[in-house]
């Protein structure tokens, strides 16, 4: 193997991106790994540092932080492809959640995920294109989530020293209380609904928010997006239903509908509050349309 780009993101899970880079350092050398680490400065940048490295030749790209680092890869190496330059996605887990990288199986600890980028195998997976309005599109690895699963975001961003479900769980329980239900109209590929929703997620992966499985069936290759769309319900049986959406156990009971499209799109007179891979992607949009590009990313795992 050449030599690898690590993009590391020192306020990643509240900071422990900055506390890991030594231990980092020490695990990437001992897999024998040639290694060039350079750190995030703001939003955005880990986009453009990863597209250069695309750009400069390096053949294996790896997102150090959670899963906003990761989409920020993503979406630079998505970047990069789209004048011929194609890069392997590697992670190295330090966020809040880390969805992504246990949906394609990259493990937990910084030693095994570094053993994981030296000893693994190349996974071809999908990736998903979200347009916000009239905005630029975006690329999302994981999931968008509108309504419940945005306001959480939010909410996530107020906390400022837990991370996983330590930190998603109470947020969760709070948002409960705090979830509006919008109208919308879902259309996804020939279906078409119409009604007051507690949430929406549009899911490439099964599980979100540090360990919720909204779209427990969703497979990040299989060319689908998987879609959960929960109907207005009473707070109290919003709660009941928060320890199914733990175990994936949601599907089939009310109010929930499942379903699998290629193109999604959310409409709503309402403010349309959302998250993509665990970031705010908007508060106050009125159309989301996302849609899958099957095999397009290549992720070490």
């Amino acid at each position: 193997m050449g030599p690898i780009k690590i993009i590391l993101n020192p306020a990643a899970g509240r900071g422990y991106g900055a506390k890991a880079e030594i231990e980092l350092r020490q695990h990437l050398r001992a897999e024998g790994l040639d290694f060039h680490l350079v750190r995030t400065e703001g939003p955005w940048h880990a986009a453009e540092l990863a597209a250069q490295a695309a750009s400069d030749g390096f053949e294996l790209v790896v997102a150090a932080g959670g899963d906003g680092t990761t989409n920020e890869v993503v979406n630079g190496l998505m970047s990069a492809s789209e004048n011929g330059l194609v890069s392997t996605l590697g992670i190295i887990p330090v966020g809040s959640g880390s969805d992504f990288a246990h949906n394609v199986g990259v493990p937990a600890g910084l030693q095994a995920a570094c053993r994981r980028l030296a000893r693994g195998q190349t996974r071809v997976v999908d990736v998903c294109r979200v347009t916000v309005q009239d905005q630029p599109s975006r690329y999302f690895d994981n999931t968008v989530n509108v309504g419940f699963g945005g306001i959480v975001t939010v909410e996530a961003l107020k906390v400022k020293r837990l991370r996983g479900m330590a930190l998603y769980l109470p947020v969760v329980l709070k948002t409960v209380f705090l979830a509006q239900n919008p109208r919308v109209t879902i259309e996804y590929d020939d279906q078409e609904l119409a009604l007051s929703a507690v949430m929406i997620c549009v899911g490439n992966g099964p599980r979100e928010g540090g360990g919720f499985f909204c779209t427990p069936d969703a497979q990040p290759d299989d060319g689908l997006l998987d879609l959960c769309i929960v109907r207005e319900i009473s707070r109290t049986a919003m709660l009941g239903l928060v320890p199914h959406f733990m175990k994936g156990t949601h599907v089939g009971r009310e109010p929930v509908t499942m379903a699998r499209a290629q193109r999604v799109t959310i409409s709503s007179p309402d403010d349309l509050v959302a998250h993509m891979d665990g970031e705010v992607l908007c508060t106050d949009a009125h159309r989301i349309a996302c849609e899958i590009l099957p095999g397009q990313l290549q992720v070490r795992c």
